[in-house]
């Protein structure tokens, strides 16, 4: 039986999709909530929906500027705020071939995708370690477990990153009382690939590929209070993930790359 550490649980990039079903479930189960994003007007709305169910407080941040870690911190700690559990949810995808973005849009989408990540995470775990118990959900991808395909160039690699980095941190922090998972989803029904200027390809997919925002963010948060390290929702999910890790990869690479049209913009 785990126990239900006190404290917020801080979500990044929780104005909408996974971020906000992540938020929507944390508060289902009585978690005090601090939510950061860009976009304010949406994270007030989300604040007034689930105020009444729960305490919650919103930052607004751009982790884009290597500034923002240090000052969410920062702010969290000016509020008297502990944060027992950290989510680093906020992300987005590149499209097209690497050579067809400027460096200066790589660089903002390292920084918000491994560097933030990576800070943030250095500064909220110690105060997790020094109470014997805190949560660190990294929402990853099944892009991380499966071959890359062209276009998104670093978006696959960023996730399998953060598995890894998930998996020692893991080890490293669970004797001091701190559980950490990365949250690997598929594809979900969220505004992401409206952003990255996708949705006409996926939406070509099988319905059955597709899972719900809800879905995922229960299986995480189950997951890493469960102390469970590596989280991949749904049975479909699940069978690819075997197969990537069963079938030759010269053959897995064949594979990707004859759906990577379906879903992936390479130009």
């Amino acid at each position: 039986m785990t126990t239900t550490p006190p404290g917020h649980t801080l979500i990044t990039g929780a104005s909408s999709g996974i971020g906000a079903a992540l938020a929507r479930e944390y508060a289902r189960r009585g978690r005090p909530l601090v939510l950061t994003a860009r976009r304010v007007d949406r994270l007030q709305a989300l604040a007034d929906e689930l105020s009444a169910q729960v305490p919650v407080e919103i930052i607004a941040a751009d982790l884009a500027d290597p500034a923002t870690p240090s000052a969410l911190f920062a702010e969290a700690q000016r509020r008297g705020l502990f944060v027992a559990t950290l989510v680093n949810n906020a992300g987005y995808g590149v499209p097209g071939r690497y050579l067809s973005a400027d460096w200066d849009t790589h660089a903002r989408f390292l920084q918000v995708m491994l560097t933030a990540v990576a800070e943030l995470t250095h500064r909220f775990l110690p105060s997790m370690e020094a109470a014997g118990h805190g949560r660190i959900l990294n929402v990853a991808s099944m892009a991380g477990l499966v071959p890359a395909s062209a276009g998104h160039t670093l978006y696959g690699a960023s996730k399998a990153w953060m598995i890894k980095f998930s998996e020692a941190l893991a080890q490293e922090s669970r004797p001091r009382g701190v559980h950490v998972t990365a949250l690997c989803p598929g594809f979900t029904l969220t505004e992401f690939h409206d952003v990255t200027g996708t949705r006409d390809r996926v939406s070509r997919m099988s319905p059955g590929m597709w899972l719900d925002a809800a879905q995922v963010a229960r299986a995480g948060v189950d997951a890493v209070e469960a102390g469970r390290v590596l989280c991949v929702p749904g049975w479909r999910y699940k069978l690819i993930r075997q197969m990537a890790k069963l079938l030759p990869d010269a053959l897995m690479h064949r594979i990707v790359a004859a759906r990577a049209k379906d879903f992936r913009d390479a130009e």
